[in-house]
């Protein structure tokens, strides 16, 4: 049995307070691995496409005020 599968067979022999409280550990550290990525991401330049976009966007006037 791989660790996935274990996890998985432990998961569903939760209790529903147990596993509501799992879901929101989980979801927490997802947000906060996603955070991290992000921001490592930022910093090292993967993401100025982005900005270079909508900067190019807004200078050929096709972009609209919210």
């Amino acid at each position: 049995m791989t660790k996935i599968e274990l996890l998985e067979k432990q998961i569903a022999d939760l209790d529903y307070d147990s596993f509501a409280q799992l879901r929101e550990w989980f979801l927490e550290f997802d947000q906060a691995i996603w955070d991290k990525k992000l921001e490592s991401d930022s910093n090292t330049g993967k993401l100025d496409f982005l900005i270079n976009t909508a900067l190019s966007e807004y200078q050929a006037g096709e972009t609209i005020d919210l």
